[in-house]
């Protein structure tokens, strides 16, 4: 588990008055499903043809995957998924409590899955922006620039049973 020294969102000048309210990042826990599933649909992370449980028990069984929270007291205040494909590193579903936007929690959470990858043997890392969504500002101020790509895909049938 990590203790988090809040910022102004990556500039690294202390909010004194939020100190206090430590915040700590580490794995998901079990009985945390509900509250990441609820701050998921509060960030407008969800979609209706993926199962958000499926999609956290999944990366929580998995040997390459991870998610990580984000908690102030008992409360998850965020969320980061990551996961290692072999060679890249793969973001998704990092989102902040909107009430607890604009305190660095979200740049906490990318250099915490950033390490998380990193030890996890990736050497890049990536993560997919829908178009139109101004969270692509958040990751160029990161770093993280647009890749000479497409990014297609296809749905399988469901796996057996």
């Amino acid at each position: 588990m990590v203790a988090v020294a809040e910022d102004d969102g990556g500039t690294g000048a202390a909010d004194a008055a939020r100190l206090r309210d430590a915040v700590e990042i580490g794995e998901v826990r079990g009985d945390e499903t509900e509250a990441v599933v609820a701050l998921w649909q509060a960030c407008g992370l969800t979609r209706p043809w993926n199962d958000p449980r499926a999609d956290l028990d999944q990366a929580r069984a998995g040997a390459t995957s991870t998610v990580l929270v984000a908690r102030q007291g008992s409360a998850v205040v965020g969320t980061v998924m990551a996961g290692v494909d072999g060679h890249r590193g793969w973001l998704y579903y990092l989102g902040v409590d909107p009430r607890e936007q604009g305190r660095g929690l979200g740049s906490a959470l990318l250099r915490a899955a950033e390490a998380w990858l990193g030890a996890a043997g990736a050497r890049k890392v990536q993560l997919m922006v829908r178009g139109g969504n101004p969270a692509a500002d958040f990751y160029h101020g990161r770093g993280y620039s647009e890749q000479d790509c497409v990014v297609l895909g296809r749905w399988l049938a469901p796996a057996a049973g």
